[in-house]
């Protein structure tokens, strides 16, 4: 099996026509087509189909942050564009967030956002600390963009503040949503669970660095941003649970994966909060998770590198490849995958 340190970014690349790249939402969220990618091969379904590929005792497992209006366009003083993209609240005040601007900003520099204005007081790594004069999530709330991804082409509309946001969203906190629980519907989760598919969630807070491409061609040389996340105590009761007792574990998107991932390192699922930095590359000894839900990912992604890290980097060339030819939808507002992992 090849390792990180033999595989660079070429072994993650594919062509996409652009006309597949999902511009905006389906009129229904479990209208969304579903490649079931499983030991059997390559079967295609529509989303609502998840309730054939669950049985009574699985446990899905999803990420229930919330995002916020993160994205916030302002002026200089002297009138040239600025653009925030706000990764974390650090105090009321303070943010750490990604800058778009003519000149690289220096300390002192000072931003206009409607009626309120930032500092920048310094930098860390590709962020910078802005202080602002009020409030930041007040400043957010009434001046931010939602965050859609930079392979959107449209300014956000009215439709993107309620469809990129899961319908069991909770907790404010993430710049870009956890797509794969776009899908659901409360309809849908009400009927797996009379069906006896159980559910948990826990919380990872999206940061602006998902945004961000690797920048190294040895994979082993890239270093991942780090998110903040929390598991509840019940949850890490019923993973723990499950696992015992031989039933399956789902997680609903990349995040819920690497979260459970980072704070199952063990083998058993951990209760608190915590940081991961956890890069998944195909190699990777999967401790806690054995099935996927998932949306299609960018080319040279660290994302494709973690679900061809799950399935199997043959089969999951071999999956987009199919859904490349049958015309699936890319991305955030795309279609999804249900990956099961090889045993």
């Amino acid at each position: 099996m090849q390792i990180a340190q033999e595989l660079t970014l070429d072994d993650f690349d594919f062509s996409l026509p652009p006309e597949l790249i999902a511009q905006h939402p389906l009129a229904e969220r479990t209208a969304s087509r579903l490649l079931h990618v499983g030991t059997g091969g390559l079967h295609d379904l529509a989303f609502r189909d998840i309730e054939r590929l669950l049985v009574p005792g699985d446990l899905l497992v999803f990420n229930d942050t919330r995002v916020v209006r993160a994205r916030l366009l302002g002026t200089k003083p002297t009138g040239g564009r600025v653009e925030a993209l706000v990764e974390r609240v650090l105090e009321p005040t303070l943010a750490l967030a990604m800058v778009r601007t003519s000149h690289k900003p220096q300390p002192g520099r000072v931003f206009i956002f409607g009626d309120a204005t930032a500092t920048v007081e310094g930098r860390r790594d590709e962020f910078f600390l802005l202080r602002f004069d009020t409030d930041v999530a007040d400043v957010m709330d009434r001046h931010g963009h939602v965050p859609l991804p930079p392979y959107i082409t449209h300014p956000d509309r009215p439709e993107d503040v309620e469809r990129y946001q899961t319908v069991y969203s909770a907790r404010p906190g993430a710049v870009a949503a956890p797509t794969a629980g776009l899908h659901f519907t409360r309809e849908l989760l009400a009927r797996l669970g009379a069906r006896g598919v159980q559910r948990a969630t826990l919380t990872l807070h999206v940061g602006a660095g998902t945004f961000q491409p690797v920048r190294t061609r040895v994979l082993a040389e890239h270093r991942m941003h780090s998110e903040w996340f929390e598991v509840p105590d019940e949850t890490a009761r019923a993973v723990n649970a499950a696992r015992a007792e031989g039933r399956r574990v789902v997680a609903v998107g990349t995040t819920s994966l690497r979260t459970l991932e980072s704070a199952g390192a063990t083998g058993l699922l951990r209760p608190g909060p915590g940081e991961t930095s956890l890069f998944i590359t195909p190699g990777y000894a999967f401790r806690i998770v054995d099935a996927l839900i998932t949306n299609f990912h960018l080319p040279k992604s660290t994302l494709l590198m973690l679900v061809s890290a799950f399935a199997g980097i043959d089969r999951i060339r071999t999956a987009y490849a199919h859904a490349i030819a049958a015309r699936y939808r890319f991305f955030s507002y795309g279609d999804a995958m249900f990956l099961e992992r090889p045993r």
